[in-house]
């Protein structure tokens, strides 16, 4: 009888088929997990600095995003110059209160690496943020964008008040709170709204997929719908919708989320 030591060709083909079989049904599931995991991750920690410069704004020089007075310049030079002892602007604001930061104007001037050349920085697919030319922006210490739109300024909401789609939605820099009747029957009505005010944070900077974060419903993926901060929808951690740009709004001294998927993203650890 021959003893057999080892394994025949054959059977090693079949293992090694076996698990290139494995690997490719689960290595793009772990991909997206890491990639969800530390946009998550990064988004949450965005909108705290931006807070913490609001609050800290305020603080320190007696005025938050609502006490801005005139919108941020155009040009590089200009914004970076401005501080909060001077004027009072969004520039100022950051300007003021972080480090590592650097205002880059309108944030389709960015540019991203693509194959040796150098294109300007685009999303591949935005539903409620419009055209990145709409944003002045920053590049953060941690290489993350911060945007926010070029006339926003005074961005106030009402106290008491609570963030809503239509006051996402509709333009203005804060809405105006109305009271009619008296007692039981009175009632209160916002008009206008802070769609001036809105922003957005690419957690990787310019790196792809540069996608708005979107529900796992596709059918809330709509302008109308995805806006709708007052009713979060669940975004499942995969490539297609835990992307890497959220969208925000700025008011007072807060940073909130701007889409439903966005606020699901924050408020939740998984």
């Amino acid at each position: 009888m021959t003893k057999r030591f080892g394994f025949t060709l054959a059977e090693v083909l079949i293992t090694l088929g076996i698990i290139g079989v494995v690997a490719a049904m689960t290595i793009p599931t772990l991909i997206a997990n890491t990639n969800g995991a530390k946009f998550r991750s990064q988004f949450k920690k965005s909108i705290s600095t931006l807070n913490q410069a609001g609050l800290m704004s305020q603080a320190q020089y007696d005025f938050d995003y609502a006490g801005t007075t005139e919108a941020c310049p155009a040009t590089q030079a200009a914004g970076a110059a401005q501080h909060p002892e001077s004027v009072m602007t969004f520039c100022s604001v950051l300007n003021g209160t972080l480090t590592g930061q650097t205002y880059v104007g309108p944030a389709n001037t960015i540019q991203r690496n693509n194959n040796g050349s150098s294109i300007p920085y685009s999303w591949v697919k935005s539903i409620t943020l419009g055209a990145p030319s709409d944003y002045y922006a920053y590049t953060m210490a941690d290489g993350s964008i911060v945007g926010f739109k070029k006339g926003a300024f005074g961005c106030e909401l009402p106290i008491g008040s609570q963030l809503t789609g239509d006051l996402v939605k509709t333009a203005g820099n804060h809405p105006v709170s109305t009271t009619t009747g008296t007692g039981a029957d009175a009632v209160t009505t916002l008009t206008g709204g802070l769609g001036t005010c809105l922003g957005f944070i690419d957690v990787n900077g310019a790196t792809l997929p540069n996608k708005e974060v979107t529900c796992t419903d596709e059918t809330k993926n709509t302008a109308a719908e995805l806006v709708k901060v007052e009713t979060p929808c669940t975004v499942k951690n995969d490539a297609n919708h835990m992307t890497d740009v959220f969208p925000i709004i700025f008011h007072d001294a807060t940073v909130e989320p701007a889409s439903a998927a966005a606020k699901y993203v924050l408020t939740t650890s998984k």
